[in-house]
């Protein structure tokens, strides 16, 4: 059996970027590193235990149940197994209004 891969979309790095640049701007930068350091961690954690997520809510009640997610509250990883690889499709703040943006990224 492989090792599972971590596979990073476009729009999941340009949340990352956001995050970051979010709280080095209104924070500070060693606050900005440090989320960014957990958020990773967590990512990358999915190469020894991929399927230990829960289907988001939201995606669940519209009876979408192919991705997972796994929290940094407040912030949500929103990921998918494809091939055996864990597919990271959105890093997003939680205090936001979620269902609009998972049907949004994840249901076009």
């Amino acid at each position: 059996m492989k090792t599972p891969s971590i596979r990073i979309t476009k729009d999941a790095e340009d949340d990352l970027f956001d995050i970051y640049d979010y709280i080095a701007r209104h924070d500070s930068v060693a606050q900005a590193n440090y989320v960014l350091d957990k958020l990773e961690s967590l990512i990358y954690s999915l190469e020894k235990i991929p399927n230990r997520g829960h289907v988001p809510p939201e995606l669940d009640r519209i009876g979408v149940k192919e991705f997972k997610e796994l929290h940094y509250k407040p912030y949500r990883v929103i990921y998918q197994i494809i091939d055996g690889d864990a597919v990271i499709h959105a890093c997003l703040d939680g205090r936001r209004d979620m269902q609009i943006l998972l049907e949004r990224r994840l249901t076009r």
